[in-house]
């Protein structure tokens, strides 16, 4: 199936961006400001709260990271406008800000002085007027070249490295060539094949960082006096699918980047790429926390291969589940949004594999749900470096 030229409908921002969804979010800045948050999302038809349990007492990269994932979600080309409330005034504005430089909506409230009922009250007021502006914007016509879509797989099993995944590195080889901006991560995932990913750097500099990245994670392993990652990579549910050691699940991790993507960018926890390509993220191999910084990143769209059945949702960043498996796809149907264990049947080759994920991303671009969304899955979590003072 041809990719280039292809168009869908999605929501053109202020700064240029395009988003595929149009969400009203109301974002606290810390745990003791869900409340108020929840509130006024449950007061405002055509909100969201995305509540979290941290923002109080971080310090340094924790919080440095804390306040880039909360920014970069606001920031989201599928977020229309924002309501940001915080315990105080200062943090709150600092989010605030970050997220006013797209020139999409956003205020602030903070309920120090104020209390939940007035905060809540002035919340909901701007969350309504938000609301009732998002419901005006209109869906124009997109080159497909400017999707930014992300991949992290979940519950992987044999079926995975041996078909959802490869089906994802098929597409995302396509997307690469037409010039869209893609990213991977896991990097506890990518143990035992880190050299391969290390030699698909586009040139010493990006390998450096790359292995730089790698590298932290190792020291951190170490750090904690720990040997080997049993009872976590791989975990139980990839040992009952047949994966016996976290090099095996690695080689399976690494086939969503297809075979002629170079990695062309390194980036940090939620941090924004600068170009399009493909690009290395360091993230956790947790599914939510990985998905959530992608969201944080600016991706707007996500594939999610699973074996054994991962029900991973996101609130912002719409999440397409590709699953090989057959015995998942009948037992789990209701996640599954590409079914292609006809690969492994020899019924399906990788491009008809790819060609059936690029329908599945046009749908979903265009405003199709996908079966995380229609099933409520908005998970929403923040990774932390260390613990709070």
């Amino acid at each position: 199936m041809e990719i280039k030229g292809r168009q869908f409908s999605g929501y053109r921002r202020e700064n240029g961006r395009v988003g595929i969804r149009n969400h009203v979010i109301v974002l606290p800045v810390d745990d003791i400001s869900n409340a108020a948050a929840e509130a006024v999302a449950n007061n405002i038809k055509g909100t969201i709260a995305l509540p979290h349990p941290y923002g109080r007492l971080q310090f340094g990269e924790d919080l440095e990271l804390h306040f880039r994932t909360l920014i970069g979600t606001g920031c989201n080309p599928n977020v229309a406008a924002v309501i940001v409330i915080g315990i105080e005034p200062g943090w709150t504005q600092r989010v605030v800000d970050g997220i006013k430089a797209t020139g999409k909506p956003v205020a602030g409230f903070w309920i120090e002085q104020n209390g939940d009922h007035n905060t809540i009250c002035a919340a909901s007021r701007k969350a309504r007027e938000f609301s009732q502006y998002a419901s005006e914007l209109q869906r124009e016509t997109c080159d497909i070249s400017e999707l930014w879509v992300s991949t992290k797989c979940g519950e992987s099993d044999t079926t995975s490295g041996c078909g959802a995944n490869p089906s994802v590195g098929n597409l995302f080889d396509r997307l690469y060539e037409n010039g869209n901006t893609l990213v991977f991560g896991e990097t506890s995932e990518l143990t035992g094949g880190e050299h391969l990913v290390a030699a698909r750097c586009a040139n010493d500099d990006v390998r450096q960082k790359f292995q730089f990245m790698f590298d932290r994670y190792s020291a951190m392993i170490d750090r904690w006096k720990t040997s080997d990652l049993s009872e976590s990579q791989p975990t139980k549910g990839n040992i009952e699918g047949g994966l016996t050691t976290i090099e095996e699940k690695a080689l399976g991790n690494i086939q969503k980047i297809g075979k002629k993507c170079r990695v062309d960018g390194v980036l940090d926890k939620a941090e924004t790429p600068t170009g399009p390509g493909l690009w290395f993220m360091d993230s956790s191999s947790a599914a939510a926390e990985m998905v959530t910084l992608c969201a944080a990143a600016g991706y707007v769209a996500h594939f999610f291969p699973t074996g054994q059945g991962n029900v991973i949702g996101n609130p912002i960043l719409p999440v397409i589940k590709v699953c090989a498996n057959p015995r998942t796809v009948r037992t789990m149907s209701e996640h599954i949004d590409v079914d292609v264990s006809a690969v492994l049947r020899r019924e399906m080759n990788m491009d008809g594999a790819g060609d059936a994920l690029l329908e599945s991303l046009l749908r979903t671009a265009n405003g199709r749900l996908t079966a995380a969304e229609a099933l409520g899955h908005r998970e929403f979590v923040l990774t932390r470096i260390f613990e709070s003072a």
